[in-house]
């Protein structure tokens, strides 16, 4: 993915280190979470209530162990499930109603779920048709996103003869053409090689910084979102809650060398440690990894932490 041609799929202003607070300063949050909470019929509490305000141009990451409402709460965000409890807004206005329209988002689900029988183009091409962009908008827009992620020579081929890293690009141009301003991604890269995922990383911020998007990403990497976000929010299960917001308080880009810093080790033993009490104090079978050995940042358990020092 290159910056150069994500400029022409959405045309949004670059966002930049500072640019998150520069903005939530004059404008509405992208995403305001009012206690909002989810109760099923059968009386389970899936989440408990969540007040979160997340600034446009932010690059969020909602990380927790397995069943603490993470994928949950984006699809609250997405409108595609509506809290019992509260209430989330988009600029202002109520998550998944036509209010909302003018202020468009995209969803890349874990898997790709791409049409098997037809090919690149036609998958990428598929919210266009459903909205009826007329045809010749809608080949420019495929071509733009094609181009952005990679792939303009394989927009004939089918799913089947790409690898999974290009199957999961082919998913990420298609939420490109709609023009997003709110990308939220549930584990989108959790399949994957870890070779093919540091690269889609990567190109995820490259993405991120050129279309001046708000992203809301979900994984259970520390390593991954130490790497890609400014703000990592903690949950915890049964039921599911906040119990940590953690700002990662470096510049973009983000260099390779980042990962390999003291810097980097401080925030994963940060985060790791945030984790291991979101999960009872089991390990919950997270490997320690490099950051067993770096210093520890300053603990709290309220607010947004930040592990202090020198900028790497």
């Amino acid at each position: 993915m290159t910056a150069q041609s994500a400029a022409s799929v959405g045309g949004a202003p670059a966002a930049d280190s500072a640019g998150a607070a520069t903005i939530a300063g004059r404008e509405a949050a992208a995403v305001a979470i009012e206690d909002a909470g989810m109760t099923y019929p059968d009386g389970t509490r899936a989440l408990q209530p969540v007040r979160l305000r997340i600034a446009p141009g932010e690059f969020v990451t909602l990380l927790g162990p397995s069943g603490c409402g993470k994928s949950t709460l984006l699809k609250m965000i997405a409108g595609l499930l509506e809290p019992t409890q509260g209430s989330i807004a988009l600029w202002g206005r109520p998550a998944g109603g036509r209010a909302a329209a003018g202020r468009k988002l995209a969803f890349v689900f874990q898997s790709p779920t791409l049409m098997p029988w037809a090919n690149v183009r036609a998958n990428v091409r598929l919210p266009l048709d459903l909205a009826r962009v007329p045809a010749a908008e809608a080949a420019h827009r495929v071509d733009a996103a094609l181009a952005l992620v990679g792939l303009a020579e394989f927009s004939a081929a089918l799913p089947r003869t790409l690898s999974g890293g290009m199957q999961m690009r082919v998913s990420i141009a298609r939420s490109l053409v709609t023009q997003p301003q709110l990308l939220l991604m549930d584990e989108p890269f959790g399949a994957l090689d870890e070779i093919t995922r540091y690269k889609l990383d990567a190109e995820l911020l490259d993405l991120w910084r050129a279309q001046g998007l708000t992203v809301i990403f979900v994984t259970h990497s520390i390593q991954e979102a130490v790497f890609l976000s400014s703000r990592v929010i903690m949950m915890a299960a049964r039921p599911g809650r906040v119990t940590d917001d953690v700002v990662i308080d470096e510049p973009y880009p983000r260099r390779p060398e980042f990962a390999v810093s003291a810097r980097f080790s401080q925030y994963a033993r940060r985060l790791q440690e945030s984790l291991l009490q979101a999960s009872g104090g089991a390990d919950g079978g997270l490997a320690p990894g490099p950051a067993q050995d770096a210093a520890q940042g300053p603990a709290g358990d309220t607010g947004a932490a930040r592990v202090t020092g020198t900028r790497a």
